[in-house]
């Protein structure tokens, strides 16, 4: 089993819901968060992305990322790719003179998350929502490339990409095993395509 470090630089930030074998572009620009990459980058490469709640506290619950990609750019902005690794339950806040924030963490509840496959789990129904619901929101993805996919990688990307609330996204994210992550996207999606249908009926 890999080990991750168990205290990490966090980067809160806002209509981001990140997942375990997905990839991340992120432009920092702002110093404290210059400060972290940078610093992140000189040592591990780790680093961790939680949600923020609306009361400005953040969710218990992110995932580490790992620095697959760093560019300076003149103007002082970072560029970099956050490739996802692992979840991560948050213990506690450590007191530092950082900018940024660095909190204790643990990840025995997602073990699974260093695996690509948690065995062959039916997800034709929610693949033909997908779809569905995709066309209806006006959303592309080229499903050519999405098949290449594994099953895991194929269910977190959806998880990252779907047009739903943060709060849905960041209940997927929570859900521990792939199985449960399916029953769950499966679930928002039908009431989404139930709630267009009753639309599509309204305006007819």
């Amino acid at each position: 089993m890999k080990t991750f470090p168990d205290v990490i630089p966090v980067f809160p930030l806002s209509g981001v819901i990140y997942f375990p074998h997905t990839n991340l572009p992120l432009n920092i620009f702002e110093q404290r968060y210059l400060d972290l990459v940078s610093d992140a980058y000189k040592s591990n490469k780790y680093m961790g992305m939680v949600q923020p709640k609306k009361d400005n506290t953040i969710y218990e619950i992110g995932c580490l990322g790992k620095i697959s990609d760093f560019q300076k750019i003149k103007d002082g902005r970072i560029l970099i790719n956050l490739t996802g690794v692992s979840r991560f339950k948050i213990i506690s806040e450590i007191a530092s003179k950082k900018l940024y924030r660095e909190f204790k963490v643990e990840y025995k509840k997602f073990l699974n998350d260093t695996l690509t496959n948690e065995g062959n789990i039916d997800s034709f129904k929610l693949m033909e929502k997908v779809k569905v619901f995709f066309k209806r929101s006006g959303l592309l993805l080229n499903w050519r490339e999405f098949e290449k996919l594994d099953q895991f990688q194929k269910i977190n990307t959806l998880s990252m990409i779907a047009p739903i609330t943060n709060e849905e996204k960041q209940k997927l994210l929570e859900a521990v095993t792939l199985k449960e992550k399916i029953q769950s996207l499966e679930k928002i999606i039908s009431f989404y395509l139930h709630e267009t249908n009753i639309y599509n009926q309204t305006i007819q």
